[in-house]
């Protein structure tokens, strides 16, 4: 599996790149801020968005500690997506943040 750490993903902001990123926290996890333009799909959602995603970009998925972003990242990576897997998760990052 791949995986980025919180530092690359803040240059790679900061650079304007254009990011694929979900986040797989619940609901009331989010409201306390997501990565800007972080998109949220719940855990248990994602087998059911799956076929909302485009398996011809990369996604980086995030959550709290990086545990659960690992399991989306197994089972997605097991349909042919291209993922990885943000380092430590919201718990490490002190990038920017955004309130939906």
């Amino acid at each position: 599996m791949k995986t980025m750490t919180t530092e690359e993903i803040i240059n790679l902001l900061d650079a304007n790149e254009d990011l694929n990123i979900i986040d797989v926290r619940e609901d009331f996890e989010v409201e306390n801020g997501m990565i800007p333009g972080a998109i949220n799909i719940p855990l248990g959602s994602i087998p059911e968005k799956v076929n909302e995603l485009d398996k011809s970009k990369e996604y980086i998925l995030v959550c709290k500690g990086g545990v659960r972003s690992a399991n989306a990242c197994e089972y997605l990576e097991s349909q042919g997506f291209n993922v990885v897997n943000l380092e430590g998760g919201m718990m490490s990052y002190d990038g920017e943040l955004e309130f939906k």
